[in-house]
């Protein structure tokens, strides 16, 4: 006789999934969101400082013009004569 086997049932541990809080812990997950945190305010400092030192550097460039330069880029709008 030819023995029939049944199929095994999964066990309730196999069908649970395992979230990142889980694996790693609550402690663990809020030192890594604040870490997050911190790191999204650095990036945002850095790009606004970006930001910054590309309106001085343009503002820079505008006062060292020439005044033909200014004269070219501008026209001649505005002249009395």
């Amino acid at each position: 006789m030819a023995k029939h086997r049944k199929p095994k049932q999964s066990s309730a541990k196999g069908n649970e999934q395992v979230t990142l809080s889980d694996a790693l812990g609550d402690d663990i997950l809020q030192k890594l969101q604040a870490a997050k945190k911190e790191l999204s305010a650095i990036e945002a400092q850095q790009e606004q400082e970006r930001q910054e030192k590309l309106r001085r550097e343009r503002k820079e460039r505008e006062k060292n013009k020439s005044f033909a330069e200014l004269l070219d880029e501008y026209g001649n709008h505005g002249s009395k004569y």
